[in-house]
């Protein structure tokens, strides 16, 4: 199946994505490790979006358009992929359905993680990190430490990063309404789009995204 997750910051699309597809045996792409692979192997296209990124710039569409191509053209997506972070806008969108046109081939579906916005909120300002080691992550009211502030693993200080800020969260939250939410609309248009309530356990999320897939593809 090929298959393009979208959904607001703090979605749980990163959690769903690795799920899902280890689920249907299809690799799970996403910008980001896009990104990072791009920049740390020092490809001709990681050098490029890195002269953006020290500049403080975004990165141009044809570039991520370029590095999302090459990965979807590797053996292990033969078969199918999971796109997390990409497309992130119409043109990206655009940009994908020719791609993939060019190869005779098209997506099976959208799937829309739905998250009422003030809980994307909760999620997001409640967590917390231990200055120690960033992979000691809390949280105010899912998992809380036993003590305030301190972590339970290593006994060092907990803190909230800049950009789980509320107000900084609302501000993504603003930039996902303007940029990347319209892509719903688009694939919409051509019946792709399957909403899956996002609120719940894990492994609830993941069940409901599996049984609507098993029913897109019925």
């Amino acid at each position: 199946m090929r298959i393009v997750l979208v959904g607001p910051p703090g979605a749980g699309k990163g959690t769903q994505a690795a799920f899902l597809a280890k689920n249907l045996a299809i690799p799970h792409i996403s910008t980001g490790d896009l990104f990072r692979a791009n920049i740390s192997q020092q490809t001709e296209l990681g050098k490029l979006a890195k002269s953006y990124m020290d500049k403080g710039e975004l990165v141009p569409d044809e570039v991520t358009i370029a590095m999302a191509k090459d990965r979807m053209e590797q053996p292990d997506a033969e078969n199918g992929f999971l796109l997390d972070g990409f497309p992130r806008n119409v043109s990206q969108a655009e940009a994908l359905d020719e791609m993939l046109s060019t190869e005779g081939m098209k997506l099976d579906a959208v799937l829309d993680l739905e998250v009422p916005e003030d809980e994307v909120v909760r999620r997001i300002a409640g967590r917390r990190i231990c200055r120690n080691d960033s992979a000691h992550v809390f949280h105010v009211s899912y998992k809380a430490p036993k003590q305030e502030g301190v972590c339970d693993v290593c006994g060092g200080e907990l803190y909230q990063r800049d950009d789980d800020s509320e107000e900084t969260v609302r501000t993504r939250l603003e930039v996902y309404h303007t940029q990347t939410e319209p892509i719903i609309d688009y694939y919409r248009s051509q019946g792709l789009v399957v909403t899956i309530p996002a609120l719940g356990k894990v492994e609830e999320v993941t069940a409901r995204a599996m049984g609507a897939l098993a029913r897109e593809d019925a």
